[in-house]
């Protein structure tokens, strides 16, 4: 379809939409709480319930509840039904545009329209996006050229994507094209990349649809469309799927890379290297492989060799339920005989390799700045970025943000990596709002057995913190340095203060870049 005839359309759509407050918030107000739960289990039973029941209505509700029917449920609709909804647009115009059809006087959806709402470090915003039918839609398995709407995976890596300023973004593999979208709001420049022709049209749809602009569109696998060019950020969410090499086993565009093991991860990892401008980041999900008694988390970290990095396992998967996750996920139901084979085929895969388990995490590479003491200046108060931790379960309270958070901790980081154990006692701390302290007694006893301090936003981390850290943590208010308070508490121990200071310097550094101290800059004159 000619650009401009696209546009036209999707601007009429757009209208429609905001007429009829096609929302996330509307939605769940229009068939209630339960209905939407049961909706993100993939079962339209209940919503569409109460759609039949409020069927006739009249009101500013009847054009958001066909939509809904349409474009959520996956549901025809009478055709005068959605005329009304597009009034603008019209049932013809959402034709040619693609996401209806029409036949024996209803519509049907031919694509996924959804609202989506999201909060970031620049306010509220509402987007719609476009994406394939799902098998809820469908009412079979997916296609391989598939293209995904926004899922778990998709908010997990907006969330974790850091809210600073940046030129030039790539995201790697832009599906639909959210990724790119998010990063439109901090970047002046935004190259998305796919291998699939089809995700890179529903992109560009999206884009032109919500109204963002400075994204450059690219076809082409991994690196290749961006070669020879370097990023301040690069965003991905691959397709980090570990899936059979197998013929007959299908291989899904949206999240199986074309590669053995976690070969595809791995490739995107060393080559981040050399696409990254001097300081730059990159950020992904990714699956590694737990080869028999080898770390998978630690030879995931090996990778990174020559980028500094940041790998945060999240879970842990036996490798049959990584197989059940996977196949379900790509509509194919359990206890049928299409299911066993497959199963049959991702169990010989990875027995075949040795693997026994899979990890999902998050990664955070930064290229070294040669003007950074924390990669040219080895003698510096810390090592260059080399974190690998395990943070399974439950995090803090706003996952969501954890972009901010890394934001913090990296500066916090290159802050301490200018200052040895000398200068870090001059330093003026205080405990951040968010953390609070947990004292643990045997029946009886006056001394606590375990003191934690507790954060509540970031990796919601609990630190085991002694008598000397609790204590610190305690008088920690931002108005005296760092070696001033370990020297008092020293005295009320009635221990060596030096002592006592190599002890607690590593642990301040610790609980800076994690987030539970926060640096204080004295303003006075």
């Amino acid at each position: 379809m000619d650009p401009a005839r696209s546009t036209e359309l999707l601007a009429r759509l757009a209208d429609d939409l905001r007429r009829a407050g096609y929302t996330v918030d509307a939605l769940e107000r229009l068939w209630g709480g339960e209905a939407a739960e049961a909706l993100h289990r993939g079962e339209r039973v209940p919503a569409r319930r109460v759609l039949d029941a409020r069927r006739g209505e009249h009101g500013a509700s009847a054009p958001l509840a066909a939509l809904a029917e349409l474009f959520v449920l996956g549901l025809p609709v009478p055709v005068p039904e959605v005329a009304e909804a597009l009034a603008t647009l019209g049932v013809d115009g959402a034709a040619e545009l693609g996401l209806v059809r029409e036949s024996d006087g209803r519509v049907s959806a031919a694509l996924d329209l959804r609202p989506y709402a999201f909060v970031d470090e620049r306010g509220a915003v509402e987007w719609w996006i476009l994406s394939d039918l799902g098998e809820l839609a469908l009412g079979h398995a997916l296609g391989e050229h598939h293209v995904l709407g926004v899922g778990g995976a998709s908010t997990t890596l907006s969330g974790l994507m850091l809210p600073t300023p940046a030129r030039r973004v790539l995201d790697l593999g832009t599906g639909c094209g959210i990724q790119a979208m998010h990063a439109s709001r901090f970047a002046d420049e935004v190259v998305a990349t796919d291998i699939s022709e089809r995700a890179l049209v529903l992109a560009g749809l999206n884009l032109r649809l919500n109204g963002v602009e400075g994204v450059e569109l690219r076809l082409g696998s991994l690196f290749e469309p961006v070669a020879g060019e370097r990023f301040d950020r690069i965003v991905s969410n691959p397709p980090f799927v570990i899936t059979p090499r197998t013929e007959g086993v299908p291989e899904y565009d949206y999240r199986d890379g074309g590669m053995v093991g976690d070969a595809l991860v791995e490739a995107v990892v060393r080559g981040a290297a050399e696409h990254l401008e001097p300081g730059g980041v990159a950020q992904l999900l990714a699956n590694w492989e737990y080869r028999g008694d080898a770390d998978g988390l630690e030879r995931a970290a090996a990778w990174a060799d020559g980028l500094e990095h940041w790998f945060v396992e999240r879970e842990v998967q036996a490798v049959a339920e990584y197989a059940e996750t996977w196949i379900r996920d790509g509509g194919t139901r359990q206890g049928t005989p299409e299911f066993d084979r497959l199963y049959d085929a991702w169990l010989d895969d990875f027995e075949a390799r040795g693997v026994d388990h899979v990890g999902f995490g998050y990664v955070l590479l930064r290229r070294p700045d040669d003007g950074d003491a924390s990669s040219a200046n080895p003698t510096a108060g810390s090592a260059p970025l080399a974190r690998v931790e395990r943070r399974h379960g439950a995090i803090g309270s706003n996952p969501a943000g954890l972009g901010g958070h890394l934001a913090k901790s990296l500066a916090a980081h290159d802050l301490l990596a200018h200052l040895d154990d000398g200068a870090l006692r001059a330093l003026m701390l205080a405990v951040a709002a968010d953390v609070t302290e947990e004292r643990h007694h045997w029946p009886g006893a006056e001394q606590p057995t375990v003191i934690l301090l507790r954060q509540g936003g970031g990796f919601g981390r609990a630190v085991d913190a002694g008598t000397a850290l609790a204590a610190f943590a305690g008088a920690a208010d931002g108005e005296l340095p760092a070696g001033v308070i370990s020297d008092a508490i020293a005295q009320l121990l009635e221990v060596d203060p030096a002592e006592l200071w190599r002890e607690l310097a590593p642990q301040l550094r610790e609980l800076v870049v994690g987030g539970l101290l926060v640096p204080v800059v004295d303003e006075r004159p």
